[in-house]
């Protein structure tokens, strides 16, 4: 390992430990190092608060001049909440910036390391460059796409079920993997399941950790037949957003408007249409969102190529039955060589059950 690559390792892990707190916004992180020690640390915290370079720059003071800034993602160059990253960079008399990744935005990508070299100031790019990418991205896809980066996440047994024939399903995964669950909805913006999850299991939808937010719960509900008295509706614990279809109750979307909760039509005549409720998420800043549902509606948002990311905690466990559900219903493909694969794979245990991600490769 090499001292950008040491340095860069330390800004990406002061980045990574604020996930969840600064969306819509990139995870970045800074170093500042002059003769060989580090002098200033910082990490981006919330939207609307300093980035992290500015945090390392007032944390360094007087020993940044003259010194190496590292940065996980290239120094912002516009006027925005806060001043210019860049411009901060060159008036602190730092002679070298080492950065993992330009701003994936196409419209700015590239200015902040122009500022720098404008200024005379050396600029390395491309240092633990793979690494930044992935840890942005949710904001990678979103800034570009002005679209919420979509994680399907399931709990399943060895058999691919999500519940006996009787409907039971608690619990197939263990204690620690529902734990690591509670850390996910931790690091999203929103939570979305259809409205059969709701009527069988009246789920909170919420975060059960310490100091952790709720994300907004986003119910798919075709003809508001979601109960007044489920708990989404009157515990208040976090927003509730219900996307129905052009055949929905009109009384029904009065009665909910009044207990707060927000409802939004889509142009299905029968169903949800996903499409429209990932571009209306986007036009109101929510950069991910994790869906819980059933087979049905995680068939419909993978066969709509909407789906990112898939995490899957399989449980050894078998059930068998075919009216068993699966966490993947719908039609499905009719010929193996449509099928989606998931690649970027990783598999670990957690507890006794095993912890699947991947990313779906979809045929163009």
């Amino acid at each position: 390992m090499t001292n950008h690559e040491f340095y860069m390792d330390l800004a990406i892990n002061n980045a990574r430990a604020m996930k969840g707190q600064t969306d819509p916004n990139p995870l970045v992180g800074s170093v500042i190092v002059n003769d060989n020690r580090i002098v200033g640390v910082g990490a981006h915290l919330k939207t609307g608060e300093p980035h992290a370079e500015i945090h390392a720059l007032r944390m360094a003071g007087e020993k940044a001049r003259g010194g190496t800034i590292y940065v996980t993602l290239e120094p912002c160059s516009h006027h925005g909440r806060t001043g210019p990253c860049a411009v901060a960079i060159v008036e602190a008399g730092l002679m070298k910036v080492v950065i993992a990744t330009l701003d994936p935005n196409p419209m700015v990508s590239g200015r902040g390391v122009k500022i720098l070299e404008d200024a005379g100031i050396e600029v390395i790019v491309g240092i633990k460059e793979e690494a930044s990418r992935k840890m942005n991205e949710v904001f990678n896809k979103f800034i570009v796409e002005n679209r919420p980066f979509v994680t399907l996440k399931a709990g399943i047994t060895l058999d691919g079920k999500i519940a006996t024939h009787s409907s039971d399903s608690k619990w197939i995964t263990s204690e620690e993997a529902r734990s690591d669950v509670h850390k996910l909805r931790n690091e999203n913006m929103a939570i979305l399941v259809g409205v059969n999850t709701v009527i069988a299991d009246n789920p909170e939808l919420t975060t059960r950790i310490p100091n952790g937010r709720n994300p907004i719960r986003i119910i798919l509900d075709s003809t508001l037949k979601i109960p007044l008295e489920s708990k989404v509706v009157t515990d208040k614990l976090s927003e509730t957003w219900i996307f129905t279809s052009a055949n929905y109750d009109e009384d029904k979307k009065k009665d909910l408007e009044k207990m707060g909760i927000s409802v939004f039509s889509t142009s299905g005549s029968k169903h949800v249409n996903p499409i429209e409720v990932m571009n209306l998420l986007g036009e109101k800043g929510i950069s991910s969102v994790l869906i819980e549902g059933g087979g049905t509606i995680n068939a419909a948002f993978l066969e709509n190529k909407l789906i990112d990311k898939a995490i899957i905690y399989i449980a050894p466990k078998l059930i068998g039955g075919h009216l068993a559900p699966t966490f993947l219903e719908g039609s499905g493909f009719d010929k193996m060589a449509d099928a989606v694969e998931l690649i970027d794979t990783d598999f670990i245990k957690i507890g006794k059950d095993f912890k699947f991600t991947g990313y779906p490769e979809y045929k163009i």
